[in-house]
């Protein structure tokens, strides 16, 4: 073949499949949807699965996708081998109840044999074991030869997951790589563990049903779903030796190896970690790209495993400063063709991974303290080997890697408790995995809205109208169909129609009133619930429904039209904070409802006043400027050439509706959106931001109000202003920044007055504690305790303690309040004899409940029952004669 670029392979399977009839649909994002069984999309069936399972109709009943996947199963074996990766592309071509074996095998032997034109002779299929069928359509329809087609048991030849659900026997093709590739021995055959005969294409004939006692019965619908590495076939197609020799994948190994000044291929513990690198900053800038941000848990903390790993393993390349950011060009270029979403979001990549980057960096400094203050404890305590559960808490609390930890205790001499290491770590997994969400294996829990014929929709016909009429199709409480509902009764409506937005996109749903001839209802809530059907939350006010009745649906005009002016509003905000902090912004999440937007977006720092201002004066603008609404659906393509924003790991159609505020020059913003909108920004009102606050790592928040909540707002602070000057005695508000001034002063004034009478407290009771000291081994112990005394003055009386007495120890419990706290301090002498304050203030504390430590001449600690003071102090002598000897 004169093409095997890995993105050519990839149109080239698109283009064949779709020459097959089916539709091509763009790789879905990383971020499942609707399913509470993966944390990332594994494979290229994962987002089909609701038409696997006749939960959704599919689009068309073929398809064939190009899909990103994660699988993080043998993170630690990623880099050791070369066969191991994080990040891959997984071509499919799937049948919902259509085409079935006779098709998948004689298309799939097409496009191997005539399309990649790879050797027949070199080519083995595997059938399970009982599919005669499968086998007598490769040896009959295809051609194969009986002695290429080798017979595979349950384990390596049927695909079925869990105890019950759709399953069936697989078929794979096996690639024979050649004899250097193979392990040597004369029985060495496809299923040898060799990397002579590689599979690289997987197809599975879902044909049975399993029930949970082991039987299987045919399902009425067949369906085909088969599975090809891209990266593996690839490796075939290029001749060369794993997929990190891969056009598009060697090209970052190449960056890597650049940038780490060393070259792959001559140093195994070098080759791991560029292999590392490569994977994995492959997975993390296509996770970025969807939306997911490093955190400490779901998938957040897969990515922040695979980011630091990468970032763990340029330090053992001598990799100094920050160099994630160079990486990521590389794998853009590579991969731009096929995930426009990787260039459109390139700004945001580049600050999710640095960010992280540099805080990792600080975080492998703080572990480096820690882990010095071990092996300082481990040498005096004899001990060569750091315990398993102090290697967890470094990896799982501090972020620092165990890989790190070993190397570190073999420089010294030391070893790692791996196998204690490893029990943490699986006594953390097995936790994690009791608390995720049981549901079936395909991910979508069955509710009563399953019941209804996946066929049936709703229409919105709701965008420019806000009443209607259509029939009650359906009636259902939260577990059964029904068929009336009387007074009183909370119910679900199902109709074919209706002017109510059904909650999505951070809308909430449509609240209003559902009348027929013989009952009227109260809709609370209007929820989308499954396979395009919308479901009102009504209870029933007066009389009674039915199935079947007509009846007229009337949204509430004045919530939907506040609702609808904080998420044009909301619109306008996005464009502004880009345009205020930087083409990094996207939405993160957002909540409108009628009193208020919530609006979360990527952002990495807190916003100061001056950009808060900005914003909120840059949103005005638009509103006042009066910018026309225009809602449009168009093809997604030319959506995206327009230059419309999409919210990140949202699943779109072929076609979407486009929401444009301003036009030409005067464009204020261009976005994907299916929610309700004002026609003109002048609708709007106002704008006035409450709030701006973190959510998480990398994410803000800001609160605000709009139009009417505006005014609100102005009137309830005008009202706490006018309370406030009442407070202070004034009779003009204005005055009120004034007074303040000047009763601030007066507090500072009152303050420096109270603390020099303070020092002079302390001063004359430090003076008096050494008056009748007891002794140990040569060293003075003094304690006492002290009411009215905050940790500053107990800290002060400490220092000069300290600085009096050479030779002693002083133990102070001081009470402030609820709280109280220890002071212990040892001189120059006392700490040469032995004595340490770090540890006495611990023992001390922990006799009262607290805890506390600090250095061997002075240290603070909380104590925990200020009742056990007194007992406390009556064993310093005791504790301060375990340490001075």
């Amino acid at each position: 073949m004169e093409w095997t670029g890995l993105n050519e392979l990839r149109e080239s399977y698109l283009k064949f499949f779709e020459s097959k009839g089916c539709l091509r649909h763009k790789s879905y994002p990383l971020v499942p949807q609707n399913d509470n069984s993966l944390l990332l999309i594994v494979a290229g069936m994962a987002p089909l699965k609701p038409y696997f399972t006749g939960q959704e109709t599919p689009p068309r009943t073929r398809m064939t996708t190009c899909q990103k996947c994660i699988r993080t199963g043998d993170i630690e074996n990623v880099g050791k081998t070369a066969r191991h990766g994080t990040y891959f592309e997984m071509l499919g071509n799937f049948s919902f109840g259509d085409y079935f074996k006779k098709e998948a095998i004689a298309w799939a032997w097409e496009y191997v044999t005539q399309v990649l034109k790879l050797p027949k002779d070199r080519l083995y299929i595997s059938v399970y074991e009982d599919d005669d069928e499968a086998e007598k359509i490769w040896h009959e329809d295809a051609g194969v030869p009986m002695d290429h087609i080798v017979r595979m048991g349950k384990e390596d030849n049927f695909w079925e997951a869990g105890t019950d659900g759709p399953c069936g026997p697989c078929s794979e093709i096996y690639f024979d790589r050649g004899e250097k590739y193979g392990c040597g021995k004369p029985d060495c055959k496809v299923g040898c563990d060799c990397d002579r005969y590689m599979e690289f294409w997987n197809l599975v004939f879902t044909q049975f049903e399993r029930h949970e006692d082991g039987t299987y019965t045919p399902l009425k619908q067949k369906n085909i779903d088969t599975g090809m590495g891209l990266e593996r076939l690839a490796s075939i197609m290029q001749d060369v030796d794993s997929i990190f020799d891969v056009d598009t994948v060697k090209a970052i190994r190449d960056h890597v190896c650049k940038i780490a000044g060393c070259e792959y291929g001559k140093e195994y513990k070098k080759d791991v970690s560029i292999r590392v690198i490569t994977d994995h900053i492959r997975s993390v800038t296509f996770m970025a790209s969807d939306g997911i941000l490093p955190s400490n848990e779901g998938r957040g903390y897969v990515m922040r495993r695979l980011l630091r790993r990468a970032v763990r393993h340029g330090k053992l390349l001598g990799i100094n400063g920050l160099f994630l950011k160079d990486l990521v060009k590389t794998v853009v270029d590579c991969n731009k063709c096929e995930y426009n979403e990787l260039e459109e979001k390139y700004d945001y990549i580049v600050k999710v991974l640095t960010t992280e980057e540099q805080n990792f960096n600080a975080t492998i400094d703080r572990g480096m303290k820690i882990l010095d203050d071990l092996i300082a404890q481990m040498q005096k305590d004899g001990k060569t080997e750091l315990d398993g559960e102090s290697c967890f808490k470094l990896s799982d609390t501090y972020g620092f890697p165990i890989d790190l930890t070993r190397e570190i205790l073999e420089e010294k001499g030391m070893t790692c408790d791996e196998e204690g290491f490893a029990e943490c770590y699986a006594k953390q997994r097995e936790t994690a995995k009791n608390a995720h969400a049981a549901t079936k294996y395909m991910g979508a829990d069955e509710t009563v809205f399953h019941k209804i014929d996946k066929d049936f929709h709703t229409e919105f016909i709701g965008y420019d109208k806000l009443e209607g009429d259509s029939e009650i199709s359906f009636i259902t409480t939260d577990d059964e169909l029904i068929e009336n509902a009387k007074a009183g009764d909370e119910v679900y409506i199902v109709s074919s129609q209706t002017p109510f937005y059904a909650e999505s996109g951070g809308q909430v749903g449509d609240i209003g009133t559902i009348v027929t001839e013989s009952g009227k209802c109260r809709v609370v809530d209007t929820q989308k619930v499954v396979a395009g059907k919308f479901a009102h939350k009504a209870v029933v006010e007066e009389g009674e429904i039915a199935v079947g009745q007509k009846a007229h649906f009337t949204v509430d005009r004045k919530t939907r039209y506040a609702v609808m002016r904080n998420h044009s509003c909301a619109h306008l905000l996005q464009a502004a904070l880009r345009k205020v902090l930087g083409e990094h912004v996207h939405q993160a999440g957002q909540l409108v409802d009628a009193h208020r937007l919530r609006f979360d977006f990527s952002h990495f720092n807190a916003m100061t006043a001056e950009e808060k201002l900005k914003v909120e004066a840059l949103v005005n603008k638009y509103i006042l400027e009066a910018l026309d609404i225009k809602m449009e659906e168009m093809p997604i393509a030319e959506a995206q050439k327009l230059g419309a924003m999409a919210l990140f790991g949202e699943k779109y159609g072929e076609t979407v509706r486009v929401v444009t505020m301003g036009d030409g020059d005067e464009t204020a913003s261009i976005e994907f959106c299916g929610g309700t909108h004002l026609d003109n920004t002048s609708r709007i009102g106002l704008f006035k931001i409450i709030s701006e606050s973190s959510v998480a790592s990398g994410v803000r928040r800001i609160e605000a109000v709009t139009g009417r909540g505006v005014l609100e707002l102005v009137e309830e602070r005008a009202a706490t202003i006018q309370q406030a000057a009442e407070s202070l005695k004034l009779a003009n508000p204005l005055d009120i920044v004034k007074r303040c001034h000047t009763i601030m002063q007066e507090v500072k004034d009152l303050e420096k007055e109270r603390d020099a009478l303070q020092a002079e407290i302390t001063n004359l009771k430090t003076k008096s504690l050494f008056d009748n000291p007891y002794e140990v081994n040569g060293v003075k112990v003094v304690t006492a305790m002290l009411t009215n005394t905050r940790p500053d003055m107990l800290r002060k009386m400490g220092d000069e303690l300290k600085a009096r007495e050479a030779d002693a120890v002083a133990v102070v419990a001081g009470v402030d309040g609820e709280k109280a706290n220890l002071v212990v301090v040892c001189g120059k002498n006392a700490v040469a004899k032995g004595a340490h304050a770090g540890k006495i203030a611990g023992k001390v504390a922990a006799l009262t409940g607290g805890k506390g430590g600090g250095r061997p001449d002075s240290a603070m600690a909380g104590i925990g029952d200020r009742f056990k003071i007194d007992e406390a102090l009556d064993k310093v002598n005791e504790i301060v004669g375990e340490f001075v000897k």
